[in-house]
């Protein structure tokens, strides 16, 4: 579902009635993104920006929900909306209990991984001058200076890294085709491994820019894949917080950021990607040089 977004998607906002999903629904709309209302039980009836609010996502037509409700109710709310047929659920809520992302993730599996789930912790997706979804780059001002359209594919485990990184780029005159705020829980829906594998055959994309950190496995599960099974496209990453290696058994910045001896370390990853034929940006003023060339 990243590869065919576009600006005739259909969104909706679960939780739209909320004082944050209020504001980026706003932006979406004022970026040109087609959302078609919203979902709040309870408030069925009700308008936000013009936008008709529904009781349950079954009662709307869409193929995208941007999820912000309490973490409470994330779980229920994920779950309505695989059940209701949404293609692409982003879920930009934080703090869920990691019991309840593995039971959605769980009852994805179940359902046949119809729907593909980006966070929760995310910011959202954007495909710059076509469609925004959720608050990623923030105002509509800000949104349009940070991100330009291009060839260049950002997957960021941070969601204000995703926008520096964009607009580092764009201040080179080098755009992007999608960015990606992946989350940066400990567990995740889409991975950095699962958004290649889709956006590799994505021809508006000629390459990928990685942001990672330290914690958790997923950039030495992509390292495997890539070794294993090879990729087609370049893929250049830069890997933040190199500090916490020399610091073993403390806790630093996002949840993901757990570091077990080698595993999940900065060195780690960055030997693997290496071995991957990944080209690792030891600095962010690197970064234009090399994805200019892809």
């Amino acid at each position: 579902m990243l590869r065919e977004l576009n600006s005739r998607t259909k969104v909706i906002v679960q939780g739209i009635t909320g004082r944050e999903a209020m504001v980026f629904t706003k932006d979406m709309l004022d970026y040109g993104t087609n959302v078609v209302g919203g979902v709040t039980p309870g408030k069925g009836g009700m308008k936000v920006h013009g936008l008709p609010v529904y009781d349950g996502v079954n009662e709307i037509d869409a193929e995208v929900s941007v999820i912000s409700v309490p973490p409470a109710f994330a779980k229920d709310a994920v779950m309505e909306a695989i059940e209701a047929g949404i293609k692409l659920v982003v879920l930009v809520t934080e703090r869920i209990p990691r019991k309840d992302v593995a039971e959605i993730l769980e009852f994805n599996r179940e359902m046949g991984e119809e729907t593909k789930i980006v966070g929760p912790n995310s910011l959202g997706v954007i495909k710059p001058e076509r469609v925004k979804v959720g608050m990623i780059g923030g105002s509509i001002e800000a949104t349009r200076k940070a991100y330009t359209k291009g060839n260049v594919a950002i997957l960021s485990r941070s969601g204000g890294m995703t926008t520096e990184l964009a607009s580092l780029l764009t201040q080179q005159d080098i755009g992007q085709s999608i960015c990606v705020s992946i989350g940066g829980d400990p567990m995740v829906g889409t991975t950095f491994q699962d958004a290649i594998i889709e956006l590799e055959k994505d021809k508006d994309t000629k390459g990928f820019l990685l942001f990672c950190e330290p914690g958790g496995l997923q950039e030495e599960l992509l390292a495997e894949y890539i070794i294993e099974r090879g990729i087609s496209k370049p893929v250049c990453a830069f890997i933040a917080g190199k500090f916490v290696d020399s610091l073993p058994g403390r806790r630093f910045g996002h949840a993901g950021v757990i570091v077990h001896g080698k595993k999940g370390s900065v060195e780690e990853k960055k030997r693997l990607f290496e071995q991957a034929g990944v080209i690792v940006c030891e600095t962010l003023s690197k970064i234009p040089e090399v994805v200019e060339e892809f």
